[in-house]
């Protein structure tokens, strides 16, 4: 198994993450063995509360509501996953497996014995970490969830899951803008009981998948630029132009934020767990059907508290939370808070303030 590890010094002059890092190792399905960094900010004796990131992203994420969350005296444990940030990084698609994520970072847990925990996860973040929820539920002391789910989608109709295989195989080639245009129709009325398989929110999301999987070198920087900063077209048009012929941080227009985002990635071929985990996410029946239907039955009978704090304006999972209510019939629905997909950044303070009433309470 072909492991990069991204050099110390793409991260040295980043803003606003003056974090120590924890390094762990843990030891792949081959033998090989994988590090795996997370921070831990907050008092020792503070309820723990992990904080799970998602694609394409990393603990950077979290740097805006670790002040608040540590001032209302909680621990902060926030991980990297495999693929991210300053974990190492497998360089082959087939590495990617939801499955694959799920023993990594749950070997990961295992290893530091964090326990009686509050987790939260968003995107990626909340597919990984309710699995291991449900695998290792003795850790875990409540469970808060936001822009995500545990998606289990055995009946998806034939038309939807031929059109999505065939799309994904096709040669056309998206632009971000092409891509972008389909996701913000992703309103959640797709969701309804009511839906014809053309309306079927599948046939958006299969934008992002091949646009992630196509573009070899994935602007991650842009797109989260994109995701969490106000800009204008032409600034994005610029930066765009720049990342296309290949002088990524040369434009006037790029960010800190986007510096931040493209840290994790000297070259392209790191980019193998941006670009592969979204084809992962189970829109259609594959291999995590199984497990998704297991772990889905333990939130059915689980009593641990459960959270459920959506932003309510991110067109990628509008909706979804109607399913996670019906999942956790004991979770409690927070108000909607805005902010977008990455609302960690968007609203850094409204949603530390929630979970650190949640935990304190």
């Amino acid at each position: 198994m072909e492991i990069l590890r991204t050099p110390d010094q793409r991260f040295e002059s980043i803003k606003g993450y003056p974090f120590e890092p924890h390094y762990t190792n843990i030891t792949t399905h081959d033998g090989s063995e994988l590090r795996i960094h997370h921070i831990d900010e907050g008092p020792r004796d503070g309820p723990i509360l992990l904080a799970m990131h998602g694609q394409p992203v990393w603990s950077y994420l979290y740097s805006r509501m670790i002040p608040f969350l540590t001032a209302a005296g909680i621990r902060v444990i926030a991980p990297d996953l495999p693929g991210y940030g300053k974990s190492d990084k497998p360089a082959a698609r087939e590495d990617y497996s939801y499955q694959r994520q799920v023993d990594w970072m749950g070997q990961w847990l295992a290893e530091n014995d964090f326990s009686e925990i509050t987790f939260f996860g968003q995107d990626w973040g909340g597919l990984i970490g309710l699995r291991i929820v449900a695998q290792d539920p003795d850790r875990f002391i409540q469970i808060s969830i936001g822009n995500t789910g545990l998606p289990y989608n055995p009946d998806v109709p034939k038309e939807v899951v031929d059109k999505i295989k065939a799309f994904r195989e096709s040669d056309k080639k998206l632009t971000m803008m092409e891509m972008a245009k389909q996701i913000r129709q992703m309103d959640g009325k797709s969701l309804s009981e009511e839906r014809t398989w053309k309306t079927h929110p599948a046939l958006k999301f299969m934008y992002w998948q091949k646009f992630c999987w196509d573009t070899e070198n994935l602007p991650i920087g842009l797109v989260n630029s994109f995701s969490m900063e106000r800009r204008s077209k032409i600034s994005l048009s610029i930066e765009y132009l720049f990342h296309r012929i290949g002088l990524d941080g040369f434009s006037p227009f790029t960010s800190d934020l986007v510096k931040a985002y493209d840290a994790p990635f000297p070259d392209p071929t790191y980019k193998m767990g941006p670009r592969a985990m979204p084809s992962q996410v189970p829109i259609i029946p594959d291999a995590s059907l199984e497990a998704q239907r297991i772990a889905r039955e333990f939130f059915a009978k689980s009593n641990k508290p459960f959270l459920s704090v959506f932003a309510g304006n991110d067109p990628v999972t509008n909706g979804i939370e109607k399913d996670v209510l019906r999942m956790a019939p004991n979770a409690i629905s927070a108000p909607h808070i805005g902010g977008g997909h990455f609302y960690q950044w968007t609203k850094p303070e409204k949603l530390s303030g929630i979970l650190a009433d949640f935990i304190n309470e």
